[in-house]
C-alpha cells in the first residue's frame, strides 16, 4: 500500500480519536466481522457480484488490517515476507503446482513417491493417497 493511503487511514482514525478503540482484540474482531460482509457479498450467487460492495468491504478489511499492524507495531512487508517463507516452504512448487491439498498432505504423497521409487510398489501414489 502507497505511504500516503496509510496516512490517510492513519489520519482517518486520529482525527475523530478512534485509537481509543483500537486494541488489537477489537480491530481482530473487526476484521473477522467485515471479512464475512465481504463473504456475504458472494452468497447464493458468485455470477452476478456487486463488485462496488465487494471492494467496499474489501477497503474495511484492509483498513482495519493497518489499524491492526499500527497497533502491534508490525511491518507489513516483514509479515508477509515470513509468511511467505513458510508457505514456500511448506508448499514446494513441485509438490503443490495445481493441487489443492493441506501441506501435510502433500508430504504424505511425496513419502509415497519416495517409497515408491526406491521399494518399486507399483501402485500410484496420488491414487492410493487420494483414496485415504
Amino acid at each position: 500500500m502507497r505511504e500516503d493511503t496509510i496516512q490517510r487511514i492513519r489520519r482517518f482514525s486520529s482525527d475523530r480519536d478512534w485509537g481509543q478503540y483500537h486494541t488489537p482484540g477489537n480491530l481482530a474482531k473487526s476484521i473477522v466481522i467485515e471479512a464475512a460482509e465481504l463473504l456475504e457479498c458472494f452468497q447464493w450467487d458468485e455470477q452476478h457480484v456487486n463488485m462496488a460492495h465487494v471492494q467496499e468491504e474489501l477497503a474495511d478489511v484492509i483498513v482495519y488490517c493497518q489499524n491492526l499492524l499500527d497497533e502491534l507495531n508490525l511491518d507489513v512487508d516483514d509479515i508477509v515476507n515470513r509468511k511467505m517463507d513458510q508457505n514456500e516452504a511448506k508448499y514446494p512448487v513441485e509438490l503443490a503446482r495445481g493441487s489443492a491439498a493441506k501441506y501435510y498432505e502433500l508430504k504424505q504423497t511425496a513419502r509415497t513417491v519416495q517409497n515408491t521409487e526406491i521399494h518399486g510398489s507399483g501402485t500410484d501414489p496420488v491414487r492410493s493417497n487420494a483414496d485415504h
